[in-house]
């Protein structure tokens, strides 16, 4: 028996070194998951996936800055994600001093001359926000990011914007690439429309979709003009002369960098260096919270979504926020009341159609943005006093803000 052996061995060992492994079966467990956690996740909770070992917060952040490129996804609304986002920033660049990066999903490279402003000190955040077109082109709770902007300006960290304009998506998603005008199609990044995995995920998230095919097919063209802009937005920058010490940290909503087929890949291709993908998952979901949940059937993945998963609660952020209530327009340096919602803080007040405001709080009103701009800041049971004109005659008009009532 001992001489069979000795002869089936050397058999053996060619095999492995060869890396012949017979007829390929399927994997072993989960390829998202292949250890499992020892234990069910609680908040604040860290799991390194590929290794099933969950982790302390500062051991984490410890792996995470060896990477040049650390990927962070975000889920837009939850101030949760944001802190990790911040935690991770702050450790780059105290590791890092000087050679770190914010790359932002939120930004085009349009607005980096804005960008380079804020970080100079240049701006405040008003003028940041009216500058930067934030309400528009994003429309996010600034509340949100505030902290890592104003660390990034702290840091003197370069910020970076990502993402594609909004014209040129308007565009992608009507119309194939070969239809495009000559200018849009110039401006395109390289685009692979052939990722499997990202063409199941969008055939997941729109595959039943009543508008069809042409739908689904416009989404994934805007799916991947996306990742491929911000992809091509990283992979340049880090490139540039004199960059080549930089690092950078990449904030963008979770289905962009999870699996990594979003962004990372796509640099990857463009620039190979190291990276890392931090996600949150949140395993506390509030009622009011629970309509924002995509009702999707994910395709299984063959590869963990991230190396680092956060378990977070969903938080509210947005419990106090206000209306005004009215729908606004810019009458040459006017910002007139061109209709008032019933049952709102403005119908109570008994602010009317045609009412030209001219102050909130004793701050001006030249244009819409000054009034989002201010009610932004305030909380249910706050009071403002509006300064308006009526028909030639100007008025007070006291306003307490109460929150939204649900119908």
């Amino acid at each position: 028996m001992a001489v069979g052996m000795r002869a089936v061995l050397p058999i053996l060992l060619l095999l492995l070194l060869g890396g012949c492994a017979g007829i390929r079966q399927q994997p072993l467990g989960n390829p998202e998951s292949p250890y499992p956690p020892p234990r069910p996740p609680e908040i604040g909770d860290v799991l390194h996936l590929p290794t099933g070992i969950y982790v302390g917060r500062e051991q984490m952040l410890a792996a995470v800055t060896d990477a040049r490129i650390v990927y962070v996804g975000e889920t837009h609304d939850n101030p949760a994600s944001h802190r990790l986002q911040l935690d991770i920033l702050r450790a780059m660049a105290e590791r890092w001093p000087g050679q770190v990066s914010l790359g932002m999903e939120m930004f085009t490279p349009a607005q980096q001359e804005v960008l380079d402003d804020w970080v100079a000190g240049r701006l405040d955040e008003k003028t940041f926000l009216k500058r930067s077109r934030w309400f528009r082109t994003w429309s996010m709770d600034f509340g949100l990011y505030r902290d890592l902007l104003e660390l990034a300006r702290e840091k003197k960290i370069p910020i970076r914007g990502l993402n594609a304009d909004k014209k040129l998506v308007s565009q992608v998603g009507r119309k194939n690439l070969d239809q495009l005008p000559a200018e849009a199609r110039q401006s395109l990044p390289k685009m692979d429309l052939n990722d499997p995995y990202q063409t199941a995920l969008v055939k997941a998230i729109f595959g039943g979709h009543s508008a069809g095919k042409a739908m689904l097919e416009g989404f994934q063209r805007v799916q991947t003009l996306w990742d491929e802009t911000m992809a091509a937005s990283i992979a340049d920058w880090l490139a540039r002369p004199g960059n080549e010490r930089m690092r950078m940290v990449v904030v963008a909503g979770g289905n962009h960098v999870r699996n990594g087929f979003g962004i990372p890949r796509r640099v990857f291709r463009r620039l190979p260096t190291s990276y890392v993908l931090v996600g949150s998952h949140e395993i506390e979901v509030p009622e009011e919270r629970k309509d924002r949940l995509m009702n999707v059937r994910v395709p299984a993945f063959p590869m963990p979504p991230f190396d680092y998963l956060l378990y977070t609660r969903y938080e509210i952020h947005d419990r106090d926020r206000v209306k005004l209530g009215v729908i606004l327009a810019d009458d040459d340096g006017r910002v007139v009341v061109g209709s008032v919602v019933p049952g709102s803080n403005a119908d109570r007040a008994g602010l009317r159609q045609g009412d030209v405001i001219l102050r909130i709080g004793g701050q001006p009103v030249k244009e819409s943005f000054d009034l989002v701009y201010e009610i932004s800041r305030l909380e249910a049971g706050d009071e403002r006093t509006l300064d308006i004109e009526r028909q030639g005659e100007r008025l007070q008009i006291d306003v307490r803000f109460e929150k939204r009532r649900k119908k």
